[in-house]
Parts: C-alpha cells; sequence; structure tokens
C-alpha cells in the first residue's frame, strides 16, 4: 500500500466541507489512517511551505493555513495513491477544476481553495514526517 498526505485547510472547516470532502476519497476505497484537527503554528506552515519562501504569496499563504483549524489526514491506498488524489482534488484554481472535483463543486476562491494534497511521494514522506513525525 501507498500513502499520501492531505490538509482540509481553515476555508474547509470554517465551511463544514471535512466530512464531505473526506467521504469522497472513503468512496474511492482509499483508507484514511491517520487525521487530527490542529491550529498549524506559524514555524510549522513556514516550513511546510519553505518552497515558496521567496514569492510574494509566501506571506499569504502562512497567514492562511495558520488563521484557523485545518483536518491534517494520511491516506492510504494503491500505489501512487498522491496521483488519485491529485485528480480528485482538481486544480488549484477551482473556476479551472474539473467538474466533479472537490474544488470545482465545492471551492469558491483560487486563494481559498479548501485542500492540500501532496504532489509526489517524496513529498508525501516529507509532509507525513513534518506533521505525524511519529509515523515516519
Amino acid at each position: 500500500m501507498d500513502r499520501t498526505f492531505i490538509i482540509c485547510k481553515p476555508d474547509a472547516v470554517e465551511r463544514g466541507l471535512v466530512g464531505e470532502i473526506l467521504a469522497r476519497f472513503e468512496r474511492r476505497s482509499l483508507r484514511i489512517t491517520s487525521a487530527e484537527l490542529r491550529t498549524i503554528d506559524r514555524a510549522t506552515a513556514e516550513q511546510h511551505y519553505g518552497e515558496h519562501v521567496a514569492k510574494p504569496f509566501f506571506e499569504g499563504l502562512v497567514e492562511f493555513i495558520t488563521r484557523g483549524p485545518s483536518m491534517l489526514a494520511v491516506i492510504e491506498g494503491p500505489e501512487d495513491t498522491w496521483q488519485v488524489v491529485r485528480t480528485m482534488m482538481g486544480a488549484t484554481n477551482p473556476r479551472n477544476a474539473a467538474p466533479g472535483t472537490i474544488r470545482a463543486d465545492l471551492g469558491i476562491e483560487f486563494t481559498e481553495n479548501l485542500i492540500h494534497g501532496s504532489d509526489s511521494t517524496e513529498a508525501a514522506d516529507r509532509e507525513i514526517a513534518l506533521f505525524f513525525p511519529e509515523m515516519s
């Protein structure tokens, strides 16, 4: 089995969409092996978004992800689970996301797009180690 990492971001929690989002993964026969509702602290957010530190939107990313609770989860499935999850999420901008994806069906804004998902096996391993060190 393979695993990946997601964050149902503060907007998903605020709008009461976490159950709907997680249920979509379960309906695809993916398994949630760990989940925790947590407000991400600034230091962890800065580490998580470290690749964007020099970009003009970095501060906005950190402020958004730390503004309230997020649902962090590890999802398990067959080979390349991260790709299945990313396809289910849809394009970053909900206006460009394919119908039937999480962002197309539930998203409103480009900057508040409900969910983060690892973009590779290596990213999943790194993010799981950051948010769930006991699992790495």
